[in-house]
């Protein structure tokens, strides 16, 4: 009786098998980077982790805004800006949420890894 599996199906096997292990090693075992902060002024922008201890002084168009990293958190502590909108905002900590400082052109955003147990699919 003649085989039915021969030496080149054995290695396509292989192959397709260690394709999936890897692909499925990367998205749901690898560890993932952490959230980044960006922050963007007039002409400028900055990136800092969200565990950086940090006071970065941000030039905009009427002014200088002042943005603390410290605790995992991000906030906007003070702003030239009449309505002060920025700094109501508060803490900032997981990924997608922003503080903006319109009137001054400045932005404060998390980005990076979704910890709220969302899928990809789902965002």
């Amino acid at each position: 009786m003649k085989s039915l599996v021969k030496i080149p199906d054995i290695f396509i096997i292989l192959v397709v098998a260690s394709i999936t292990f890897y692909t499925a090693y990367n998205v749901y075992m690898k560890p993932q980077g952490g959230s980044m902060i960006l922050i963007r002024g007039q002409g400028s922008e900055w990136t800092f982790p969200v565990d950086a201890d940090e006071t970065i002084i941000v030039t905009g168009f009427i002014g200088n805004t002042t943005v603390r990293i410290q605790n995992n958190h991000a906030w906007v502590e003070s702003s030239p800006c009449r309505n002060q909108t920025c700094v109501a905002t508060g803490l900032i900590s997981r990924q997608g949420q922003w503080a903006a400082c319109l009137p001054n052109n400045v932005l404060l955003m998390i980005q990076g890894i979704r910890d709220d147990g969302i899928d990809v699919i789902a965002r």
